[in-house]
């Protein structure tokens, strides 16, 4: 479930999205500045609704919401590199094929990927899944697949705030001339969501969305997200909390990813131990499978010692790393906000989604809401808080 295959040719700009009759209105200035952005729309799947029906219940996720039949599309688009010089991006949007002209719109951010083709774009996992339940329940949905991921070039800047928000709200721009080269219109409200690194994306995006003159922010649902790093993530990564091989590989494709930004270490061998270089690995080329076999199984394997004490007791450079990355939950939102996690879950501990709610209650919020969803694992947390999502997001009107 790894692959999907491309079952139709490029949408090139000024092509018509197959079986849809296309409205021409005329071009608004943002719908200029959102035309700039996509480049090409390819058609993965079109999925009656019957067939959705099936598609879903293979991954184990209640139907009972499913309205419509959906599209499927690999969009490539522009965006900016991490560096500010323009470069491209891939997305999988899904749009519901009903018969209303405007549709309501959802963000669904992926999780950890260490493999660009591992996205919902480029394979069959449940972020595609994820984005299929929510189209077809009516909302048109983007999941970005950020920077350096899917078709993207270069390396992707995991657990980085910046190039997430900026991936992610081009992804929106591209979708949303999409659907309107099919005749519908985006509401500007955007519902966001997200699993694991996605759940702390989906805090990320949600302020820049809240502070974007272009788009509204209706609504902010993370799952098992690690919001709070220094306080609560990386002391359970280094206190044997965290699953080993879990905590290994997030910790070294975090430090490798803000070491090309932040300029951690001069040598790998500064902070990995012998044999290891997750520089080399870290480069999305790599199957997961194939990180995680040339990985030891605890943190204290993969750093030195010298690096160890800093991931404890983070300084310098690192300090200054997080001081940019570990925000997600240092605002006020003024829209509802739900943070669901599990009990069991040794990725990311449940006790990051209560540091971040008591963050957000510090800033003013006045609509934020810890759900358990009970003693779940970190991918169960996953696809039990979903439909819970949908239910939810169904509510905010």
């Amino acid at each position: 479930m790894r692959r999907t295959k491309v079952i139709a040719a490029v949408l090139c700009a000024g092509m018509l999205v197959p079986g849809v009759a296309v409205a021409t209105p005329a071009t608004t200035a943002v719908e200029h500045q959102a035309e700039s952005r996509l480049l090409s729309a390819t058609v993965l799947k079109q999925l009656s609704r019957q067939e959705v029906v099936d598609y879903l219940t293979g991954y184990g996720l209640d139907t009972s919401a499913v309205h419509n039949g959906v599209d499927l599309y690999l969009l490539t688009y522009r965006t900016t590199g991490v560096d500010g010089r323009p470069t491209t991006a891939s997305a999988l949007a899904v749009l519901p094929r009903t018969r209303s002209s405007s549709l309501r719109t959802v963000a669904w951010l992926h999780g950890t990927r260490v493999y660009r083709g591992d996205t919902g774009s480029l394979s069959e996992n449940p972020d595609r899944a994820a984005s299929v339940l929510f189209a077809a329940s009516g909302y048109a949905t983007v999941a970005p697949d950020y920077l350096g991921l899917g078709t993207g070039p270069g390396h992707h800047p995991y657990m980085t705030n910046a190039p997430t928000v900026t991936a992610t709200m081009d992804a929106l721009r591209a979708t949303r001339t999409l659907a309107a080269r099919a005749g519908k219109r985006l509401d500007s409200r955007v519902l966001v969501s997200g699993f694991s690194q996605g759940g702390q994306a989906s805090m990320v995006v949600g302020r820049a969305l809240a502070r974007s003159r272009e788009f509204d922010l209706a609504g902010i649902a993370g799952i098992a997200g690690p919001y709070d790093i220094r306080g609560q993530e990386l002391p359970a990564a280094l206190d044997g909390r965290l699953n080993g091989v879990s905590a290994v590989m997030y910790l070294g494709y975090a430090i490798t990813a803000w070491n090309r930004a932040y300029h951690l270490y001069d040598s790998p061998s500064e902070a990995f131990r012998a044999p290891y270089d997750p520089d080399t690995l870290f480069d999305t080329n790599h199957q997961e499978a194939e990180v995680v076999a040339a990985l030891p199984s605890t943190p204290q394997e993969l750093f030195t010692d010298e690096f160890l004490a800093q991931l404890a007791n983070p300084t310098g450079p690192l300090a200054r790393a997080l001081a940019a990355n570990d925000t997600a939950c240092d605002w006020r939102p003024s829209v509802p906000v739900r943070l669901y996690a599990g009990t069991e879950d040794r990725d990311v501990v449940s006790s990051n989604s209560e540091s971040c709610q008591a963050d957000l209650e510090a800033h003013g919020t006045r609509d934020s809401k810890v759900v358990n969803v009970g003693p779940t694992d970190h991918f169960t947390t996953a696809m039990t808080a979903l439909p819970q999502v949908l239910t939810w997001f169904n509510t905010l009107r």
